[in-house]
């Protein structure tokens, strides 16, 4: 028999190499932000959700809907109940083209957050190579410069803070993602600044469904991207979404219904091909669903949520 400080020692040792899978929650923005407001003034409408995820998401101008004295009573809430709050952040943008111009502007609601008794825990650049390419018309090594910026002054003045990176699948094929990451990486490694912490994934799986010749892509690959992030020692990081619901609008039968099952539906797609992110991030820019809470009722966000973890995420 061995003995019981072998044991231990093999248990500890265990749970460090199995941290435990994080799940990120970012409800529709629309409306002033009504589901923020309605998670912070009805917590025990989702008391169930609150148990299986990380964190909650939102951008700084989510925020600028609720007062200073709202965010004083409802920041604190958020430690209390153990969750982190993470924002979606520029980087390179129409607005803010340069990473100096960016920072400038995002900072100041990051310091209202910490002056309010939040904590900031985690950052996430909104697509920098797709808005360089797309938007600014700029070559990828204006993305990779202006981008390599922001990390820097971030990690100048909050070297707490985690920071990552988000861009649009199959927009950019698998192979120019990881040609992004590996310049990033390097371009700070240069500077002698600490790379990314996450790599997050924003996948039209709309484009697997109609065969886009124009943007191809379909699940092993978004797998293959993993393993290329996880060789990397960066964590990977895939939103959840109803890819379909602009389309089933169009088509005049979208309802709260279709969020909840394309939200499944990327699950089960995932799942299939053994994707295992590091993060789970459900969130919605659709809209949808229109009802938030309580997270027993049928189609609600924090519903879509709480049985999504349920249902694919691992157990710590």
């Amino acid at each position: 028999m061995r003995p019981l400080g072998f044991l231990l020692c093999a248990i500890a040792a265990h749970a460090a190499k199995s941290p435990r899978t994080e799940v990120w929650m970012m409800p529709p923005g629309t409306d002033n932000a009504k589901a923020l407001r309605e998670l912070f003034t009805r917590p025990e409408e989702w008391a169930e959700t609150r148990k299986a995820i990380t964190g909650i998401g939102c951008t700084g101008n989510h925020l600028k809907h609720f007062t200073d004295d709202e965010l004083r009573r409802w920041l604190p809430r958020l430690e209390q109940w153990g969750l982190r709050l993470g924002l979606e952040v520029g980087a390179v943008k129409e607005w803010g083209p340069t990473g100096q111009k960016t920072f400038d502007a995002e900072r100041q609601q990051w310091d209202r957050i910490r002056a309010l008794g939040g904590r900031i825990d985690a950052l996430a650049m909104d697509e920098p190579l797709c808005c360089a390419r797309q938007h600014l018309k700029k070559p990828d090594a204006y993305a990779i410069s202006e981008t390599a910026n922001f990390v820097e002054l971030v990690r100048k003045h909050y070297p707490e803070v985690r920071l990552g990176d988000i861009e649009p699948y199959p927009y950019f094929q698998r192979e120019e993602l990881v040609g992004f990451i590996d310049a990033l990486q390097a371009e700070l490694k240069t500077r002698g600044v600490r790379g990314l912490d996450f790599f997050r994934l924003d996948v039209d799986w709309n484009h697997f469904t109609v065969g886009n010749r124009i943007y191809p892509g379909n699940w092993p690959d978004v797998k293959k991207l993993e393993l290329a992030c996880r060789q990397r020692r960066i964590p990977f990081s895939l939103i959840y979404w109803a890819a379909d619901y602009g389309r089933m609008k169009q088509l005049g039968k979208a309802d709260d219904a279709t969020w909840y099952v394309g939200v499944m539906r990327q699950g089960y797609d995932y799942a299939f091909v053994d994707g295992k992110p590091d993060e789970f991030v459900i969130e919605s820019w659709v809209g949808a669903p229109a009802s938030t809470l309580p997270d027993s009722g049928e189609w609600t966000f924090t519903r879509s949520a709480r049985d999504f973890t349920q249902r694919f995420v691992p157990s710590p």
